[in-house]
C-alpha cells in the first residue's frame, strides 16, 4: 500500500504541481505581451488559458499533500524533522499560490478583459510593474515547491542511502 500511496503523491505532484509552476512562470511575461499587442486577441487568449490551468491545478493540486500525509503514515515518519519542514514550505507555497498568485491573475486579466471589450487600445490602468511582483510572487512559490523537492529526495535518516 506504501507505494501505491507513494507513487500517486510523486504522480500528483508532477502533473498537478508542475503545470501550475510552469503556467504561472509564464503568465507576466504573456500579460505584458498582451498589453503591448491590445489588438491581439490571441495574445488575451493566452493569458486567459494560462490563468485557467493554474487555477484547475491548484485544486487538483490538493491531492499532493493529501496522498503524501497518507503515505507518511503507512511509514510513520510523520513526525520527521525533514517531513515537517517540507509540510511547513508545501503550506506556504500553497498559501503563495492562494493569497499572492492568483488573485493578482485574477485582478489582471479582469483589466485586460474590460479594456479589450472596451476596445479602448492601450491598457492604461494595468501597470506593468505589478506584472513583475508577480512574477517575484511566482518565483518564490517555485523555489519552495524546488525545496520541498530536494527534501523529499534528500529525506535525512533515508533507507536508500540518499
Amino acid at each position: 500500500m506504501t507505494k501505491f500511496l507513494l507513487t500517486v503523491h510523486i504522480l500528483a505532484a508532477i502533473l498537478a504541481v508542475g503545470p501550475v509552476a510552469v503556467a504561472a512562470s509564464m503568465f507576466p511575461p504573456t500579460v505584458r505581451r498582451a498589453l503591448a499587442a491590445p489588438d491581439d486577441a490571441q495574445a488575451l487568449a493566452s493569458v486567459r488559458l494560462l490563468y485557467r490551468i493554474c487555477r484547475v491545478y491548484a485544486a487538483v493540486g490538493v491531492a499532493v499533500p493529501v496522498f503524501g500525509f497518507a503515505t507518511a503514515s503507512t511509514m510513520h515518519i510523520l513526525g520527521d524533522t525533514w517531513l515537517i519542514v517540507s509540510i511547513v514550505l508545501t503550506t506556504l507555497a500553497a498559501g503563495a499560490l492562494i493569497a499572492l498568485i492568483l488573485p493578482r491573475q485574477d485582478a489582471l486579466l479582469t483589466e485586460l478583459d474590460a479594456a479589450a471589450t472596451a476596445q479602448s487600445g492601450p491598457v492604461a490602468t494595468v501597470d506593468a510593474r505589478r506584472t513583475v511582483r508577480l512574477a517575484m510572487f511566482t518565483g518564490v512559490f517555485n523555489l519552495l515547491w524546488a525545496a520541498v523537492t530536494v527534501l523529499m529526495i534528500l529525506r535525512p535518516g533515508s533507507t536508500t542511502g540518499g
